[in-house]
């Protein structure tokens, strides 16, 4: 389910992010993905969904790969594309690149699953056919900018 045009987001890596060896706090991957995953989420027509419960998800495995650091200051290209659409878990692949630059530094693959609560708890739910959709149009072309890249 990969494509070639995948949905792009664009950060800039701040101080506070790095570690004593001058690299990118591995932990903070995850948060990059995050926030990558619900610029995606916005991107595909499920913000607002989300921010109202009438969709949620939540993460059940994270699997995160380096290859190179990222390191102070450098911009980062993530894209983010569904690999595995189940009954009611979704699989999402964030590629991390150094802006400009082919190479991958990082893959991280997330497992979701949709959820709902049910009285106090939350329940596994089956992916709603209009997210599912969503998910397999995957905001093919779309980019998400938060380090100032087009404005350069």
């Amino acid at each position: 389910m990969t494509c070639l045009d995948p949905f792009l987001y664009t950060l800039r890596v701040r101080y506070q992010e790095c570690d004593a060896q001058k690299v990118v706090f591995n932990a903070r991957y995850s948060d990059y993905v995050d926030i990558a995953v619900y610029e995606f989420t916005r991107a595909i027509g499920y913000a607002d969904p989300m921010m109202t419960g009438l969709i949620d998800y939540q993460l059940v495995k994270q699997t995160t790969e380096w290859k190179a650091p990222a390191r102070f200051d450098q911009v980062l290209a993530l894209s983010v594309v569904p690999l595995q659409l189940g009954n009611t878990s979704f699989t999402l692949r964030t590629e991390f690149r150094i802006y400009g630059q082919p190479a991958v530094i990082a893959v991280v693959e997330t497992v979701y699953v949709c959820v709902q609560m049910q009285g106090d708890r939350m329940v596994k739910m089956m992916i709603p056919p209009p997210f599912r959709a969503a998910l397999q149009q995957a905001a093919h072309g779309v980019w998400v900018d938060h380090a100032g890249c087009k404005s350069n």
